[in-house]
């Protein structure tokens, strides 16, 4: 009888790496492909569409043009990382901080529906972030393991 429950909290943790596994790797498909059409529009394109996002906007067309500049090539890296589940911890926290200054742009503008949007990607890195013991499936756990093999 212990075995079968050992047996069944197994399958169930199983389970758990999967559902996160699949969930991590989803929003890291999404964001390198942010990052990807981006960079394949050209950076300049995609930063002049900013700029003129925002136009009306308080800020500097040098701090916008610059964020445009820099934005497609972390959207791509940090997608890769949360992709793969290499430094996961901090590709969350590094995604989070990315999704607040997006937040602050699009409500600096009043998109309302591009901040609400970024409200679900938020409650998606929280998640991911809260759940982080079960990235089983993972660079990161493929080291960890291989760190206390060697041990």
């Amino acid at each position: 009888m212990h075995d079968g429950g050992m047996m069944e909290a197994a399958l169930e943790n199983g389970d758990q790496q999967l559902a996160y596994a699949l969930l991590r790797i989803v929003v890291g498909l999404n964001l390198l492909m942010h990052g990807i059409s981006r960079m394949l529009i050209g950076p300049g394109v995609f930063a002049s569409k900013l700029v003129g996002q925002f136009a009306h906007a308080p800020l500097p067309v040098w701090s916008i043009w610059s964020f445009g500049m820099v934005l497609p090539a972390i959207e791509a890296l940090l997608g890769l990382l949360l992709l793969i589940g290499l430094r996961t911890r901090a590709t969350l926290v590094a995604g989070s901080l990315l999704i607040m200054v997006l937040t602050f742009g699009s409500a600096l503008v009043q998109d309302w529906p591009a901040a609400g949007l970024q409200l679900t990607y938020a409650l998606v890195y929280f998640v991911l972030l809260l759940l982080l013991q079960y990235n089983g499936w993972s660079v990161d756990a493929w080291m960890a393991r291989g760190n206390k093999q060697a041990s």
